[in-house]
């Protein structure tokens, strides 16, 4: 185990399958968005998650004391259950490769939340990375906005969720380090599952889309692929590395992340402004400076 260690080839490994993984999952976020509203395919996601870790809950819950619970929960609701509402709620207006770049601010706000609330020390060049990072953020929407009404608001969304998977971060190294990556994921989706299953049949319009949406299968064949891959096996993997390295070092699968989704976003003729470049390469450089090796308080 490389706790808390340089990372080992096998982490360097792990960490490139989340980058192309996770950089694909907003173009199939896109195509999910064909017949399904932003609701729909949150709601989906989680719950296809679920039915797939379910068989292990089980076995798994009883691996967690009691008083960790509630760190599961957070984790669950945090982590895994607001994030796919989320992005998929700014991709009705912004690009998928857009929501993929501000979901690279990830590594930032994990910076910020442990040094305010894990007792993360940091150096004067990881806070300017973060301000660095911020302002290209501020930039990268100002100028998306200016081009379509909107959306510089749907993409706080993005950011918001972005905050959500820094939490979620920080929650995992800081209290369930202890265990294994998954008893992380399916205990966490425990707490998700069922309530996202009741909330897609009961309040959202899920059965009718199938039966009258020509586009509906197919639409759902690219959740389904979302769902296993970029949730629930990535979030396995995403886990078993926080374990092994830190919450920052994994984070940085974001860093490179907006390469595979800005890709993806090209191939299905997203328009990309040369402008964009500088601001999306703030966000990058502030991303590196705030991952500069610091130390924790712990």
């Amino acid at each position: 185990m490389s706790r808390n260690n340089k990372p080992s080839g096998y982490d360097w490994l792990a960490l490139l399958v989340l980058v192309l993984v996770w950089g694909s999952s907003f173009i199939l976020i896109k195509r999910g968005l064909v017949a399904f509203s932003s609701a729909e395919v949150g709601a989906l996601r989680i719950s296809i998650s679920f039915l797939v870790l379910s068989p292990f809950v089980v076995r798994h819950l009883k691996k967690v004391p009691p008083r960790f619970l509630i760190y599961f929960l957070a984790s669950g609701i945090i982590g895994n259950g607001l994030p796919p509402f989320l992005f998929a709620r700014a991709q009705t207006v912004i690009d998928s490769y857009m929501a993929g770049v501000l979901n690279s601010l990830t590594p930032l706000f994990t910076l910020l939340i442990g040094v305010v609330f894990f007792g993360i020390r940091t150096r004067w060049v990881n806070a300017a990375g973060v301000f660095i990072g911020l302002a290209g953020a501020i930039g990268l929407l100002t100028v998306a906005g200016s081009g379509q009404a909107g959306n510089m608001w749907y993409g706080l969304f993005a950011v918001v969720a972005a905050i959500c998977y820094a939490t979620n971060m920080n929650i995992i190294k800081q209290y369930l380090s202890g265990f294994g990556a998954m008893t992380i994921t399916s205990v966490a989706f425990a707490f998700i599952g069922l309530p996202s299953l009741v909330y897609l049949f009961a309040a959202t319009d899920f059965t009718s889309t199938m039966t009258g949406n020509p586009h509906a299968w197919k639409s759902l064949g690219y959740i389904t692929i979302l769902a296993v891959v970029g949730t629930a096996l990535a979030m396995i993997i995403h886990n078993w590395l926080i374990r092994r390295t830190s919450a920052l070092f994994t984070s940085t699968v974001t860093y490179m992340m907006p390469i595979v989704s800005i890709m993806w976003g090209l191939t299905d003729g997203e328009l990309f402004l040369p402008l964009y470049i500088l601001w999306i390469g703030l966000i990058l450089a502030g991303v590196y400076l705030a991952n500069r090796k610091i130390n924790t308080g712990r």
